[in-house]
């Protein structure tokens, strides 16, 4: 396994066809964007690379290393093209990607929150980094 990094550069074949520009990762089964023009393809790439990678660190699985780019054959309406990704703004992304989450409170409670412009979201986002000892992205505050 060659671990978790911060940079990842691998191969990407580019199969251009009348409808558009799939691409294959030799390397990373099931990572497979598809696009319209090829500055649309690098950045598809970039983006589904850098989610696949990121699952797969999640999963635990081993990120294998990247084949030599000359090793990878093609065909002729095919390219083949270096796609790298860092991944510090991909896992901090998904991990303060926002998620909805419902509750309930007595209507009073919401007659009260609402007349005073009271922001529900941040509200119970304080409340609950302070109930939890957290200051931001589960970073737990040092306790004196």
């Amino acid at each position: 396994m060659s671990g978790t990094k911060d940079y990842y550069v691998y191969p990407a074949v580019f199969d251009y066809a009348d409808d558009g520009i799939t691409i294959d990762f030799p390397d990373l089964p099931g990572c497979m964007p598809c696009a319209f023009s090829t500055e649309e393809a690098v950045k598809n790439a970039r983006e589904a690379m850098g989610l696949h990678l990121y699952n797969m660190e999640d999963d635990g699985d081993e990120i294998p290393e990247p084949s030599d780019i000359l090793s990878i054959t093609h065909d002729a309406n095919q390219a083949v093209v270096l796609i790298d990704v860092s991944m510090p703004p991909v896992r901090e992304r998904i991990r303060n990607k926002s998620m909805n989450k419902m509750c309930t409170i007595p209507a009073w409670l919401l007659a009260e929150a609402q007349s005073e412009g009271i922001n529900f979201s941040r509200t119970l986002q304080e409340g609950l980094m302070a109930k939890l000892g957290l200051t931001r992205a589960g970073n737990r505050r040092k306790v004196s």
